[in-house]
């Protein structure tokens, strides 16, 4: 049985790590001295997105790329090959082009470049390029050499039907329309769109991806934010803001965004919706990038920025008031939800702890008995408001309730004005704006939604519990 292809596009270069111990400081420069102790070579750029993917069993990888007729391009080639990687390559005029990270105890020191400036790539033989028409997924890993901006490379992705992750660089060319997810980092996306960068790191990835999805025509863009995650831009108004599963501290990054970039390529060939792709790449990144800290400290879970242990049990509006006062003086960021919080489960402590980790503080807002009553009948809620608050307010990635009576929280909202409206992922793949969004906006507020997790819900778990009862 064939198994699905992903294609990867880009440029390859090989990647050296240099690790040794650092004992002294060289007599004729203020410099340390680093007495090598071990070498390590793998593909780098495209060829190390390629090499990840290939780790997955259930999909073949071919590598669309220019090799240099050198040792280096043998070196690559050769690793490739190993890898069960088919390449397919360009001609690359000139010498392979290298990075080598001088390292001690896993900090690098310094990074040597060679191969110079990048120059073309040479013509593609004929039906170098069909393998494009044959692809399951594409993922274009632009590092700004040439082999994305090649004339005949460009025309054969503008005729792909397969769907296209193109991580961009910011020396490479823009995206071909109608990419399926463009994944720029935070950092490429501000200088592309020529942003100012104020406000959060949240604003501007919200501001620079939508400008970017408009620009580059693109059906989805994912900014990616390093230790703050990813926020997924599409037609909707409302991105989605999926965080990461832990904090890495001071690991090494090198490689998290191919990482990244190649899950979600996966997983659209898989037939995920964009919306799961970023997600899997998120945690996919996460635990990379962690594998690189091996060795180090256990890294705090996340959505715990605070120990639950003497916390004070905020429940109400002078409590929440206080709370808003002291983040705003001391130029903190303050999240909202809301919610009815009946029964509560693993797909509400999904959604706390996401919304919890864009900003200083969280405040739900909670339905009363009579706002339950309302909306789902009279036979909810199961558990009491007072109930219900309290164990809201026990949750460490919580740090006030507020109860409300109406069918919305817009009363509540209007003066609790939260930095973030944070809500569950219904909204996920884009749609109409959330009803509460032009409120937000009152106030310069955002209105983001973060992902949930499927099949949770209190309605489903009381029919299950019913029906389990029923069948005695």
């Amino acid at each position: 049985m064939t198994k699905p292809l992903l294609v990867v596009v880009g440029d390859t270069l090989l990647d050296r790590d240099v690790d040794g111990e650092v004992h002294r400081i060289a007599p004729d420069a203020p410099a340390p001295v680093l007495d090598e102790k071990s070498v390590r070579e793998r593909p780098g750029g495209a060829g190390l997105a390629a090499l990840l993917a290939a780790g997955s069993d259930d999909y073949d990888v071919a590598l669309v790329t220019a090799l240099a007729p050198d040792a280096g391009g043998a070196r690559l080639s050769e690793m490739l090959t190993a890898a069960g990687i088919a390449t397919y390559a360009l001609p690359l005029p000139g010498v392979t082009p290298q990075k080598i990270r001088l390292r001690a105890r896993g900090q690098v020191l310094l990074r040597l470049d060679r191969g110079g400036a990048a120059q073309p790539p040479g013509d593609a033989p004929d039906g170098l390029l069909d393998v494009l028409g044959s692809a399951t997924a594409i993922l274009v890993s632009d590092y700004g050499r040439g082999v994305a901006a090649h004339p005949a490379v460009r025309a054969a992705l503008e005729k792909a039907s397969a769907p296209i992750v193109w991580d961009p660089h910011p020396n490479g060319p823009p995206p071909v329309p109608g990419v399926a997810l463009a994944t720029p980092n935070l950092a490429e996306a501000v200088k592309v769109t020529g942003d100012a960068a104020h406000g959060t790191t949240l604003s501007t990835a919200q501001r620079t991806g939508h400008k970017l999805r408009e620009h580059w025509r693109a059906r989805a863009v994912a900014v990616t934010c390093g230790g703050d995650g990813a926020v997924l831009c599409q037609a909707g108004p409302t991105p989605l803001v999926v965080p990461v599963g832990a904090d890495a501290g001071d690991a090494d990054t090198c490689g998290a965004g191919d990482r990244f970039a190649a899950t979600a390529a996966l997983a659209l060939a898989g037939g995920a919706l964009v919306s799961e792709a970023v997600q899997d790449a998120v945690a996919a990144a996460t635990a990379y990038v962690l594998g690189n800290a091996a060795g180090s400290p256990a890294p705090a879970s996340a959505g715990s920025p605070a120990s639950a242990e003497g916390k004070p049990e905020r429940v109400g509006a002078d409590a929440a008031g206080q709370l808003v006062a002291e983040v705003r003086e001391r130029n903190g960021v303050v999240v909202a939800t809301g919610g009815c919080f009946d029964l509560l489960h693993t797909g509400h402590l999904a959604t706390l702890r996401a919304a919890r980790q864009l900003g200083d503080c969280l405040i739900v807002c909670l339905n009363s008995d009579d706002s339950v009553r309302g909306l789902k009948g009279p036979d909810r809620p199961l558990n009491s408001q007072t109930d219900r608050a309290r164990l809201l307010a026990a949750l460490d990635c919580v740090d006030a309730v507020v109860i409300f009576d109406e069918p919305t929280p817009e009363a509540v909202l209007s003066w609790l004005r939260p930095d973030v409206w944070v809500k569950g992922g219904d909204y996920a793949d884009g749609g109409p704006s959330l009803p509460e969004a032009e409120l937000v906006k009152r106030w310069d507020g955002q209105t983001v939604i973060v992902p949930y997790l499927d099949g949770r819900s209190t309605t489903k778990t009381i029919a299950a519990a019913q029906a389990a009862t029923a069948g005695r």
